[in-house]
């Protein structure tokens, strides 16, 4: 067990030092960053929504040889591989999964059998008691403001994690929205007992997107983001020449075989990892607003658990009396 500067069920399910979780994040959250936010105290997180099997089981070996805490796995449960991920996660003996996008009744037993933590990512309290039923140690209640693929309820966080908490007995982990210690502070505050950051990491040096894409984001303002393709899965993006081709099909109401054939294969890679800014899908949440700066995934850690604390110390510090 590693010595805890923070004590809550949270760093206690998870035996971390910091209640600090990095998103698992497609074509983005590889085993670089996932071993560097779990060496700097907070859980890494490998995104296998982008992965096949084996690049997976890869990516696993790769970050146990570089970290010995913990970390996890994001599985998107309608993957095309979840079966052989499944298979995967439980071979390398991979002890916390993420699971999101699909129902947590039909693996969680499974893993739960083998000894694995298991957290269910809702965008709902209602789908927070589903996942309280079917067995998960904790869920993470992620409001609309997140990038990528979103919930069709379009629950801000502000509003998501206090119902969430009310909810469900399990731990509570606040997503969406959230880049700084004082976000995370607002949180602890509604009642979460962790926080999940994806935007702020896909700034990192270790995440495995493209760099102009990363610098993108940096570039960003308010409003540059928008929730997209809702007859398909609702996706938040930055917006591009791909964006407003897509928003132009859903104005005058195209189909889902429209959007799907506009969409294709490929689309987010495109975009995310080779780096073609005007074409490609880009998955970013509201708070790439607020994001400036590309760091390592060891100084972001630091730097939203020293606002933390200071903001726990004195959080109405900026009221003017």
């Amino acid at each position: 067990k590693y010595k805890m500067k923070f004590n809550n069920r949270i760093t206690k399910l998870l035996q971390i030092e910091h209640p600090i979780i990095q998103a698992g994040m497609v074509w983005t959250s590889g085993w670089r960053l996932a071993s560097a936010v779990s060496n700097a105290g907070a859980l890494g997180v490998i995104g296998a929504g982008s992965m096949n099997a084996n690049t997976l089981n890869e990516h696993i070996l790769k970050c146990k040889s570089k970290t010995g805490k913990p970390f996890a796995v994001n599985l998107p449960l309608l993957h095309r591989d979840i079966k052989d991920q499944i298979e995967i996660v439980l071979k390398e003996n991979v002890k916390i999964v993420i699971t999101s996008a699909g129902s947590p009744k039909t693996w969680t037993p499974i893993l739960k059998q083998r000894g694995v933590t298991v957290i269910h990512v809702v965008g709902s309290a209602a789908f927070a008691l589903k996942a309280e039923e079917a067995g998960c140690d904790a869920v993470v209640a992620e409001g609309f403001e997140a990038g990528g693929h979103n919930s069709r309820e379009e629950t801000t966080t502000l509003v998501l994690v206090p119902s969430v908490v009310d909810a469900v007995k399990i731990p509570v982990i606040a997503a969406g929205g959230l880049y700084s210690g004082r976000s995370m502070a607002s949180m602890m505050i509604l009642g979460a007992e962790g926080a999940q950051f994806g935007t702020r990491f896909v700034c990192s040096q270790e995440a495995s997107c493209h760099t102009t894409f990363k610098e993108l984001i940096t570039q960003a303002k308010e409003g540059d983001t928008k929730l997209a393709m809702k007859a398909l899965m609702p996706v938040r993006l930055l917006k591009n020449e791909f964006f407003n081709e897509v928003d132009a099909l859903e104005s005058r109401g195209a189909s889902k075989e429209e959007l799907s054939t506009l969409l294709g294969r490929g689309r987010s890679k495109q975009g995310m990892f080779l780096g073609d800014l005007k074409q490609g899908e880009l998955e970013i949440g509201q708070v790439s607003a607020l994001v400036k700066d590309i760091l390592p995934a060891e100084m972001i850690v630091k730097n939203i658990w020293h606002e933390f604390e200071e903001a726990s110390k004195n959080p109405f510090r900026r009221i003017v009396t």
